[in-house]
């Protein structure tokens, strides 16, 4: 009888190692995380690390940017939508993290 082939094993990434799907920056957007914010969030951009992102969404791929310093009737900061792949991790974890992407 032959033995079973055994694989080798998978590393496993803890859900609290990966950045949330979609995260906002402002105290009064639905999608806000202070918790998750307070372990810095690294964003890269069409393959560009940017570090100026108010809001993000990985599975429908999209950045909120703010629009220089125009700001709306309310006081807040005009933002621009921009499109493309997205990809997240948390900068607390180090050289090489996992990374949320799609």
């Amino acid at each position: 009888m032959t033995e079973p082939e055994t694989t080798p094993p998978v590393e496993t990434v803890a859900a609290g190692d990966v950045p949330p799907d979609h995260l906002a920056i402002n105290p009064r957007s639905p999608h806000f995380d202070a918790e998750k914010l307070r372990r810095g969030i690294g964003i890269r951009f069409k393959g560009v690390v940017r570090n100026n992102v108010e809001e993000y969404c990985i599975s429908e791929g999209w950045v909120r940017v703010q629009a220089g310093r125009t700001t709306d009737r309310k006081g807040n900061p005009l933002t621009l939508k921009l499109t493309g792949p997205v990809e997240a991790w948390y900068e607390d974890l180090g050289e090489n993290p996992p990374v949320a992407k799609i």
